[in-house]
């Protein structure tokens, strides 16, 4: 078994004498599936995947509240500002970004979101979000925080609109969301301000603070997201491999979901250990559901 994408590329590059030993994989992050869905479309997956990040008890969980405290906390640490009353700008409005977004809410800080879904930007007009294009937000923005999966979200013209002092941070992807090698040629002079907190300064005198080496700030300068959340993480990852275990021989080199039975069997444990119970259906309900006969 494996975990994570960039062993599913070590192997399947630099280590193909490996792949003959693999029965099969998971992968728990966002951008780690896409770039395994990207392999098995273009055939060049040897071994069957299960796509944790996609269970509902991950994402919905680990992705969004993990992501929200975890980043606030990562960004405090390496501050210690006031949010409330800042402008804070969400990059990316996936179940990471919604996390963020609402956390930032919460600490008093105007949030503004910026998207390339026109769903997702509806949807985060809908959750009470201001929504504008990077090239507005820049000139409004007081912290910055990528949540993309993508690179040069945060480029050379967004950096020449920023205010003096800006605070730019990434918590979605590798040190690439924010294009730094754009901000170290616009740089008249750099300093290290605080632990996590590079100054640039451009030219006319404006500074940019770059927190973490743009790297995931709530690993860079946090502790990552708590154990009460990451449980369900893993719990997928354990059922996954052990239902892989029995299936892997049999298996197309694709990406599977992780099976309802899964998801369902972790929220059930999780919702006991919190204290928590659901209802079931009646045989009456049951049948109700089932047929067509009544309620059309």
């Amino acid at each position: 078994m494996d975990d994570g994408a960039d062993l599913v590329s070590v192997t399947h590059s630099k280590r193909k004498d490996l792949l003959a030993g693999v029965l099969a994989g998971t992968e728990e992050t966002t951008t780690g599936v896409i770039r395994l869905k990207s392999m098995a479309e273009n055939g060049v997956l040897r071994y069957p995947i299960v796509a944790v990040n996609d269970a509902q008890t991950k994402h919905l969980f680990d992705n969004r509240y993990g992501t929200g405290q975890s980043t606030l906390d990562g960004i405090l640490r390496a501050t210690n500002v006031l949010l409330a009353g800042m402008t804070f700008v969400v990059a990316g409005y996936g179940m990471c970004g919604k996390g963020v977004a609402m956390r930032a809410r919460g600490a008093g800080a105007r949030v503004v979101v910026t998207e390339i879904d026109p769903v997702r930007a509806i949807e985060a007009v809908m959750d009470g979000f201001e929504v504008m294009p990077m090239s507005a937000a820049a000139a409004a923005g007081d912290i910055f925080l990528t949540v993309t999966g993508n690179k040069s979200v945060i480029r050379r013209e967004h950096f020449l609109r920023m205010k003096d002092g800006a605070i730019v941070a990434n918590a979605g992807h590798f040190n690439v969301e924010i294009d730094i090698p754009a901000l170290e040629a616009l740089a008249r002079g750099k300093r290290r301000v605080r632990e996590y907190v590079d100054e640039y300064t451009l030219k006319g005198g404006k500074r940019v603070h770059l927190l973490g080496e743009g790297r995931l700030i709530n690993l860079a300068a946090a502790e990552g997201h708590p154990a009460m959340v990451m449980d369900m993480s893993f719990a997928n990852q354990a059922l996954s491999v052990r239902w892989l275990l029995g299936r892997g021989q049999g298996l197309d080199r694709t990406v599977f979901p992780v099976p309802r039975e899964i998801d369902e069997e972790i929220a059930a444990l999780k919702l006991a250990s919190m204290g928590a119970a659901v209802d079931k259906l009646t045989p009456a309900q049951k049948k109700y559901l089932a047929g067509w006969q009544d309620g059309t």
